[in-house]
């Protein structure tokens, strides 16, 4: 059994927590981002980690930095033998990763070095990536360039969106940390430096970015929808002169087509002309709509030209 830290903050790491304490791991604290306003109302949320290790009555700590010294001298006087890091959101100083007898393990959802930074998951499909990956890292000062320790291969389906790919790596992430700490207490655990060739760095996704470019190839804009989905969400401004509104496009289709960009070329099933070739919305959301279909859209609303 493992003294563990563990730090992490959305969805995404609950279930690597939940596996941590079922394989009989001792939790002695767990760390994560502070509560903020959120949701329509910006009422004060604590993370989906905190709620879960609150619910598990672990103790939470929620610093906003971890540069100060009362902050890692209370860090190294809960005497881990490791940190697990999963989507924690703030940057480890030296004095935190070296803290724990055996250090910070990290699990990083992509293949890397391919995909370092914040947004690897959404990156990976927008640039039209077929296959990804789950890692255990050991951490160290850089940006995800730690010696990779375990890793699984996750396929990208051509349809794929962000949000499935999201799940699936949470999943399969979980497993693999605790095959890690398995591993790391019988003394196996074997790390191997990350290759110097083919690096890419996964930057967060800018609201700048999310505007649907017609112009572009149809391939490349199906991979921008499935990548933002379902959230931030890529968005196209659809409707009749004086009368446009913003749309959201959680789901689309490669299908046969051509025109202008921006052109509907079959009103009755929402299909749109690119640079090249064509796409079918297939699922859409108007602003504080429920999310319908994209032949639903078309049945009740002019889409115009899109933009």
């Amino acid at each position: 059994m493992l003294r563990v830290v563990f730090m992490g903050t959305p969805e995404i790491a609950v279930p690597s927590l939940s596996e941590i304490i079922g394989a009989g791991h001792d939790v002695v604290a767990v760390y994560s981002q502070p509560p903020r306003p959120a949701g329509r109302g910006m009422d004060v949320r604590k993370s989906p980690v905190h709620v879960h290790a609150e619910a598990c009555g672990l103790p939470v700590f929620t610093p906003k930095s971890l540069k100060g010294e009362s902050e890692q001298a209370a860090f190294r006087s809960l005497g881990a033998d490791v940190a697990v890091v999963v989507a924690y959101g703030l940057l480890l100083p030296k004095p935190i990763l070296e803290a724990p007898r055996e250090g910070c393990l990290n699990m990083h959802g992509s293949a890397l070095p391919r995909w370092r930074g914040a947004a690897p998951i959404q990156r990976a499909i927008m640039a039209g990536d077929t296959e990804t990956a789950a890692m255990v890292m050991r951490m160290d000062e850089g940006l995800d360039t730690g010696p990779v320790c375990l890793a699984e291969r996750i396929d990208i389906g051509p349809d794929m969106t962000a949000g499935e790919l999201h799940d699936r790596m949470m999943l399969v992430g979980a497993g693999l940390i605790v095959r890690a700490l398995a591993a790391l207490e019988r003394g196996s655990l074997v790390c191997t430096p990350q290759p110097r060739e083919g690096v890419a760095y996964a930057a967060k996704i800018d609201k700048g970015e999310t505007r649907v470019d017609f112009t572009r190839p149809a391939a490349e804009v199906h991979n921008h929808v499935r990548g933002l989905s379902p959230f931030p969400g890529a968005w196209l401004e659809a409707g009749p002169e004086g009368k446009r509104e913003r749309i959201k496009v959680l789901r689309s289709a490669l299908v046969d087509g051509e025109g202008r960009p921006g052109e509907v070329l079959d009103g009755s099933s929402a299909v749109v002309a690119c640079g090249e070739g064509a796409i079918r919305l297939v699922e859409v959301q108007r602003a504080g709509k429920r999310p319908m279909s994209g032949a639903e859209l078309v049945r009740g609303f002019d889409l115009g030209r899109l933009s």
